[in-house]
């Protein structure tokens, strides 16, 4: 059943191609008065359950890596966002996770999302360390300590796992994914698309 109007954005903070679509989901869905929902998850676990799969997208040779990255250089000057090859890639965005459920919950989940990427993916700092989190929550006018135990209780543990459950039940199995009712968009590059089906909610036939 198609829920017009409304987006939910699928977002791991390991990706690259995430941090695209973050810096730009939000002023694209007010323009088109899209309400936006955002959702991060982790990768992790759903690999994790596939990890005999030969996929190139799981395991890129060099040269497709090389590719990617030089892809997300022209993407991000096009979009006039920084991009610094972090020197560990891919870093963990559980806390970075965990952090920003707590941040939606408050409202300043967006700010918290872009603002984690960039440390990220434009000043190569790891977002797996408290400290850096921290300084990101504290940067943003929040009270770090309390935002960081409120993220690391045992309560929005189990409420991050869920979400992953969540992921797993829907059909998503990489990140960008945008979700517009049950239909599915993945990719940054289909963000578009997606917006454009959330505004004008048309109508498939099943597959199969």
């Amino acid at each position: 059943m198609k829920n017009p109007g409304v987006i939910e954005f699928w977002y791991e903070f390991a990706s690259p191609y995430s941090y695209l679509a973050a810096a730009r989901i939000e002023r694209l869905a007010a323009e088109r008065a899209i309400r936006l929902d955002w959702r991060p998850f982790l990768l992790g676990p759903i690999f994790q359950r596939r990890p005999h799969d030969p996929s190139p997208l799981q395991h890129p040779s060099p040269a497709q890596r090389r590719y990617r990255w030089r892809d997300l250089q022209r993407l991000c000057a096009a979009e006039g966002l920084a991009l610094r090859l972090p020197s560990t890639y891919p870093r963990s965005g559980l806390l970075a996770a965990r952090t920003a459920l707590i941040a939606i919950d408050e409202g300043w989940g967006a700010e918290f999302t872009r603002a984690a990427y960039h440390a990220n993916f434009a000043e190569d700092r790891d977002i797996a360390a408290a400290e850096v989190i921290g300084a990101v929550v504290a940067a943003l006018g929040r009270e770090a300590a309390t935002v960081l135990e409120r993220a690391t209780a045992q309560a929005n543990k189990v409420r991050l796992v869920a979400r992953g459950e969540e992921a797993i039940r829907r059909g998503i199995f990489g990140a960008p994914s945008f979700l517009v009712g049950e239909e599915m968009f993945w990719g940054n590059d289909r963000l578009d698309q997606a917006l454009a089906w959330a505004a004008a909610a048309p109508s498939l036939p099943p597959l199969g």
